[in-house]
């Protein structure tokens, strides 16, 4: 007995492409069970339709060929510090690969080998924190390409030298002047513009009531002009200046990240190039991304599918509907 394939009819025989494909479609804008709901399906059938979909998807929009510039970071998978690596392009802002079962090189190394040497060759811009399994990675299999340091988590690392400094203020000032710093940590570390007109007033309280948590806030609100510079001589020249303002301040946690800075100076300063402008913010609008995804898709524990959920969740369907 022959079996006739019909190309409309999805994999499993009980439903039409076309309907697995809107299935596809609604699941990336509501959760499974909403879905399930709404068409009367175990959530299960749902999950599965989805995945077809999504496969479908990558095998329409593979990674670019002529890879220029990608972005490098980890991301929480499940409790107990378990890591998975995620890289996007940053031309086309998009994820292209979620993977190994940590942080380490041999798990940053498999992204290059499923890349392969046509792809790696091209390469020039790598964007990543300063974890230095990456760095190694890169220099390895990209050794053409220009480390540049992610101005955010660069900033991550200012804003803990600001709360290390509020911790000891806390610790050394009297009893009257804790009550301006107590309860303020979020008021200090926030942008002013952010804060409403009570956050600011207190604030305002807070900078006056303590000279060195003033001079801290003031350092940490301006080294971020430090992305600003098209040139690396005059931002070198920001970053003396910066580094001067330290003198007998008294700031321990920002003189450990002056010389963090100073270590890493290539990596930073790479930016500033003209031909190295790439979206820095796109990184960490991605790893928020990926939050929302496992908030979503809480109870599901296939790695497959949270895989195929992020390296799709950028990509636009161009398919009729």
């Amino acid at each position: 007995m022959k079996k006739e394939t019909l190309s409309w009819l999805a994999a499993g025989g009980r439903f039409t492409k076309r309907f697995e494909h809107d299935i596809g479609r609604q699941c990336q804008e509501m959760s499974l069970s909403r879905v399930a709901d709404i068409h009367h399906l175990h959530w299960d059938q749902v999950r599965r339709m989805e995945m077809t979909y999504m496969r479908d998807l990558m095998a329409k929009h593979p990674p670019s060929k002529r890879l220029r510039a990608i972005g490098i970071d980890d991301v929480s998978i499940k409790k107990g510090h378990s890591y998975a690596i995620v890289v996007a392009d940053m031309d086309q802002q998009r994820p292209i690969w979620l993977g190994g079962d940590g942080r380490a090189i041999e798990n940053m190394n498999a992204f290059y080998a499923d890349m392969g040497p046509q792809r790696c060759r091209r390469i020039r811009l790598v964007v990543m924190d300063m974890w230095k399994p990456f760095r190694i990675s890169a220099k390895c299999h990209v050794p053409q390409a220009r480390i540049i340091f992610d101005k955010f988590h660069v900033l991550r690392h200012l804003s803990e030298a600001l709360d290390l400094t509020r911790r000891h203020e806390y610790k050394r000032v009297n009893e009257k002047e804790r009550r301006f710093i107590k309860g303020q940590r979020y008021t200090l570390l926030s942008h002013r513009e952010n804060l409403d007109a009570k956050g600011r007033r207190s604030l305002n309280l807070l900078l006056k009531a303590n000279r060195r948590l003033h001079k801290a806030y003031l350092l940490k609100e301006t080294f971020g002009q430090l992305w600003d510079y098209n040139n690396p001589t005059w931002a070198r020249k920001f970053f003396e200046n910066w580094k001067a303002q330290l003198k007998w301040q008294r700031l321990k946690p920002f003189e450990k990240f002056s010389a963090m800075i100073e270590r890493h100076w290539d990596g930073v300063v790479s930016y500033c190039h003209p031909d190295n402008k790439v979206s820095l913010g796109f990184m960490e609008g991605l790893n928020n991304k990926i939050r929302v995804i496992q908030r979503r898709a809480y109870g599901i524990k296939d790695q497959n599918y949270l895989k195929l959920k992020v390296l799709t969740s950028f990509i636009k369907d161009d398919s009729k509907r």
